[in-house]
């Protein structure tokens, strides 16, 4: 295998600078060609990589001398033991763990709370009772509910829970336990205590974090109040790019309530600002697309296909029954789906059809060759990134040597050592 570092000027004191790595003999050596930002020098550095753990050096020195030589009765005799014996050797962990034994007062594992969430809404009696018990250090209230939504715990149990913290607290719940019982209130998808939290967030936080506009934005959608939403939306558009997600949710609250303009809308604001659609997002046009009959919805269902093919996304088994069922049911034509195998030479058993292949033709790669060639290396002004001279020598190089596995640049390289100078690199 032959490689390629580009941009080092001192490789060696880029070596010495890491720990962690090391020469050792019996190992196989790489061909690395090394050049530098000024031009390409063909010289070849023959050496070997080893990786080795972060040790203590004087353990290591002991373990090493300790591998290459016998016992103590074996001393006498200079027999030594092959060079293979390294820190993964038999014994070696023992070794180790007799060198740096654990003290007597070595912190013990901390207790785990064997606590059972509960099952049904409990009183404030309950609840006291349950604190009492409580051997952790966090705070109660927010362990708890955090496990009630790990668990998936019920939304009458945490509404139990946040009675009683705001019988403790002069009616007020943080912030955090709104957002824990907000999730558990989407994942059972109880509308009505959605907006609950909804209102109350509304009224005391005049901004808020992206994980609590994601679940508003999920739990309003399914209700009638689903437009809120979309100005949720637009208070996070104010202060960073709205996730995926978010646009997912609202189209599909958007197709649910049967306004196409607007989840067509979002859709394309979406790709407008370089987001790839969840596939959920594309099935929802699918599956609404079944009970239209609208030559210019089946256009744009058409283009989300072409999409999926000029992006290499592949539909899971779900999202390709929507396809399925979509063309079957458009008017005036006779489609039939059925699930098919393809060969190894990329024919479809179903139809015959040979698939697009996905590799390069030789006009294709050199048309792919000389686009980077022109947009990338030469960039219409060659003085920007190098010379005239300098790149002929770079072609020059590519075409002489033979073509290389792996590329590294070396300024990239000198980055991953932030301690090292420049200077050194």
């Amino acid at each position: 295998m032959t490689l390629c570092f580009t941009g080092i000027r001192s490789f060696p004191k880029l070596w010495k600078s890491n720990p962690y790595l090391g020469l050792s003999l019996g190992h196989s050596f790489l061909s690395l060609f090394l050049k530098d930002r000024y031009g390409i020098r063909e010289q070849q550095k023959w050496f070997s990589l080893k990786t080795v753990s972060a040790q203590n050096t004087k353990a290591v020195n002991l373990l090493v001398a300790k591998s290459r030589y016998g016992r103590k009765g074996d001393e006498g005799s200079n027999k030594e033991v092959s060079s293979d014996s390294h820190l993964f050797a038999a014994g070696a962990a023992r070794k180790r763990s007799q060198m740096n034994p654990l003290g007597e007062d070595h912190a013990l594992p901390p207790v785990r709370n064997t606590i059972q969430l509960p099952t049904k809404p409990l009183n404030s009696e309950e609840w006291d009772k349950l604190k009492e018990d409580f051997k952790g250090k966090a705070n109660f209230a927010s362990w708890i509910i955090s496990q009630m939504a790990h668990s998936h715990s019920s939304v009458d149990v945490a509404k139990s829970l946040l009675a009683w913290v705001a019988a403790k607290n002069n009616g007020i719940v943080g912030y955090d336990l709104l957002v824990r019982y907000l999730y558990l209130c989407v994942f059972h998808k109880q509308t009505s205590e959605v907006i609950d939290v909804y209102e109350i967030m509304k009224a005391r936080y005049r901004r808020l974090e992206p994980g609590a506009y994601t679940l508003l934005i999920q739990g309003l959608v399914h209700s009638d109040r689903w437009k809120e939403a979309l100005l949720l939306l637009e208070d996070v558009k104010k202060v960073l790019i709205p996730s995926v997600r978010n646009y997912n949710d609202c189209i599909e609250g958007a197709l649910l309530h049967q306004d196409v303009s607007l989840a067509w809308n979002l859709y394309q604001e979406l790709l407008g600002r370089d987001l790839t659609p969840m596939l959920k997002t594309l099935k929802a046009f699918f599956d609404f697309g079944k009970n239209v009959k609208d030559d210019q919805y089946s256009n744009k269902l058409l283009d989300i296909l072409l999409y999926l093919r000029n992006n290499h996304l592949y539909p899971e088994e779900s999202f390709a029954h929507s396809i399925k069922t979509w063309f079957e049911s458009v008017p005036g034509e006779q489609w039939k789906g059925q699930f098919t195998t393809i060969k190894e030479s990329g024919q479809c058993s179903g139809c015959g059809k040979t698939m697009e292949s996905i590799h390069l033709s030789p006009e294709e790669y050199e048309f792919l060759k000389g686009k980077i060639m022109r947009d990338v290396i030469d960039g219409g002004d060659q003085y920007k990134k190098t010379t005239p001279q300098e790149l002929k020598r770079f072609q020059s190089f590519v075409k002489c040597c033979p073509p290389f596995d792996i590329v590294i640049d070396g300024l990239n390289v000198a980055k991953t050592f932030p301690k090292a100078r420049e200077s050194q690199v």
